[in-house]
């Protein structure tokens, strides 16, 4: 009777551990299964820096859409209105463009967690308009400075450029993320107007030596999850 007894027990416990165990692991994979979905979202860095400078006005669009665990598709839709004061002239900077590519998240998130260490590449156009609002004559200076204000149009411009990132997103509540990144850009090419160079380039920014430049952008964004994986 002891024996039967034990072994009774034996095998009721066996039955507990296993149920255990399996409700263990449905609800490890309720936990660490990945939400898939579109996100999408405005940079702010652009229209809190025209509150500082009257000179630049823009307005971004952001979106990733996850593809695989540590892999999104993603791009930047914009335009730009920029005014730049050189040493010889002043020029009106006006267009949109349309940057494309892919993120990788280097971070490996704790449980239930989805921000991200962002390492991306995009692909950029842009389709602009130049004018030149005013240039100087004579730059001599032993002689009185002459400015001609007469205004130089030139439009249907383009430029096509390449960008590695590198940036943060963080939710800071639920669906709700916030991201930064710093950008490196090179130009591959450019449509100029004769005897003047492009030196500001909607979603390229400013033109530095050997067609190089920078960006910075500061984002907020909401997920809308579509499945879990």
């Amino acid at each position: 009777m002891k024996h039967m007894l034990r072994y009774i027990i034996s095998f009721l416990l066996f039955v507990v551990s296993v149920s255990l165990f399996s409700q263990e692991k449905e609800l490890d994979t309720a936990v660490y299964k990945d939400r898939y979905g579109l996100r999408v979202g405005v940079d702010v860095f652009n229209p809190i820096y025209a509150l500082i400078d009257g000179n630049r006005k823009g307005l971004e669009f952001v979106a990733d859409y996850r593809i695989l665990k540590r892999f999104w598709v993603a791009g930047e839709f914009g335009y730009m209105d920029n005014i730049s004061e050189e040493d010889f002239l002043t020029f009106t900077t006006n267009g949109t463009y349309l940057k494309v590519g892919a993120d990788f998240n280097a971070y490996k998130n704790a449980l239930g967690m989805e921000n991200m260490i962002v390492v991306g590449m995009r692909y950029g156009v842009s389709i602009f308009n130049q004018t030149i609002n005013e240039h100087t004559i004579n730059s001599d200076p032993y002689l009185p400075l002459l400015m001609d204000e007469t205004q130089i149009e030139y439009n249907s411009l383009n430029a096509h450029w390449i960008e590695f990132m590198i940036g943060l997103k963080v939710e800071v509540l639920h669906n709700i993320f916030l991201g930064m990144s710093f950008s490196g850009k090179h130009m591959l090419t450019s449509k100029e107007p004769d005897n003047f160079k492009n030196l500001f380039i909607p979603g390229f920014n400013r033109v530095y030596i050997n067609d190089f430049g920078f960006g910075f952008n500061y984002s907020i964004s909401y997920l809308i999850p579509f499945y879990r994986k």
